[in-house]
């Protein structure tokens, strides 16, 4: 699996449009993209903070090759809800111990 950590700075005021357009896009990337799924994590009021997974690397270079007209729109709308969007780490996965089969027992 690669994962990808993303930080979002949000604009005042536009917190809730930021949300819905991030879920939005998000389920798309899921559904067309071939995602493994994502969270959201608030860091501050202001401060977001991303990670999204995927089946590996060659997957996660290639998004938005299949994604609905849609997307672009909540992509649009997404970072205009922003001062910055950015890219933190992209790495290579090496224990996931958030599969909930792990802590069943």
């Amino acid at each position: 699996m690669y994962g990808v950590l993303y930080e979002f700075k949000v604009k005042p005021e536009m917190e809730e449009q930021f949300v819905k357009s991030w879920s939005e896009l998000t389920k798309l990337i899921y559904k067309h993209e071939g995602s493994l799924g994502s969270r959201l994590h608030k860091k501050s009021d202001l401060e977001y903070i991303a990670y999204a997974l995927w089946p590996n690397k060659a997957k996660f270079n290639a998004i938005h090759n299949n994604l609905p007209d849609t997307a672009i729109a909540y992509r649009d709308t997404m970072r205009a809800s922003c001062n910055t969007v950015g890219i933190m780490y992209q790495c290579e996965v090496i224990e996931d111990l958030l599969h909930k089969s792990v802590y069943e027992e």
